[in-house]
């Protein structure tokens, strides 16, 4: 294994806010405005601006650490990052879906994974006029105030960032939900929303950053059968993300534990 990188966590920090700053003014300037765009797979949207913005990410983290791995939503995996202790996490654009209707719920999503652990995370939401920063250990912040999840210890009343509540779940609460799901967590660090939980298959960049700040935060942060949630494994996906403010979790997992273990398909090949 390659020795650790000597730069400590928190000097990195200023420069890699610097570079997420730099990609979200990027996308901010393109944003409603014309740009190709195109499905990767059926119902997976794409642009023009997710890859250049990737671009620019990559030369910029790259630089920080060389020896560092990458793992992004636009790049092509390589296996080489398995070997590395520190690894970029990243979405250029989460929340395609709002970037490309025009709407507001959409961020630059920056992670730096150290032996599977998110140490530094950054959400850059320029068209929410947002900056969310958090360092293991450290804490969270929202355009520099820090953050502190709210307590909620039934489900029922729990504020839920959706679109609509399914029968089973009418005794929540429905709030705004952005289409990012990074964002949807910081609700959670930001105590906007109680409980955003997944039950199907996701992909590492879309939550490592926030998992950082809802966990500095004091939010419960698990998987949707409420296990650790680890980063840089080689099936970089995580199945679903169960996030919770304080007090929330036990509750959480008994409800939703179950739905979760009627849908779980193993990862083979």
């Amino acid at each position: 294994m390659p020795a650790a990188d000597p730069t400590p966590t928190a000097d990195l920090i200023p420069a890699v806010v610097a570079a997420a700053r730099e990609a979200a003014a990027m996308a901010l300037a393109r944003w409603r405005t014309d740009f190709r765009q195109w499905e990767k797979t059926p119902g997976s949207p794409v642009c023009e601006v997710d890859l250049d913005v990737d671009r620019m990410l990559h030369a910029r983290l790259q630089a920080l650490i060389p020896d560092a791995g990458w793992l992004s939503e636009e790049t092509a995996d390589k296996p080489d990052r398995l070997a590395a202790r520190r690894v970029w996490v990243v979405d250029p654009i989460d929340g395609t879906r709002d970037y490309i209707r025009g709407r507001e719920g959409w961020a630059v999503s920056v992670a730096l994974v150290e032996d599977g652990r998110p140490v530094i995370g950054v959400l850059a939401a320029p068209a929410r006029g947002e900056l969310w920063l958090a360092q293991a250990g450290g804490g969270a912040t929202r355009n520099g105030r820090t953050l502190s999840a709210g307590y909620c210890r039934r489900m029922p009343g729990a504020r839920v960032p959706v679109d609509a509540l399914p029968k089973a779940d009418r005794d929540l609460v429905a709030v705004f939900k952005p289409n990012s799901i990074a964002l949807r967590i910081a609700m959670v660090a930001a105590d906007e929303a109680d409980l955003v939980a997944t039950l199907r298959w996701g992909n590492e960049w879309d939550i490592a950053a926030a998992a950082l700040i809802a966990s500095e935060a004091g939010a419960g942060v698990a998987d949707a059968l409420g296990q650790p949630l680890l980063f840089n494994k080689p099936d970089p996906r995580a199945f679903g993300v169960l996030v919770t403010a304080r007090g929330l979790q036990d509750a959480a997992v008994e409800r939703l534990g179950p739905r979760a273990r009627d849908v779980i398909v193993p990862v083979t090949g």
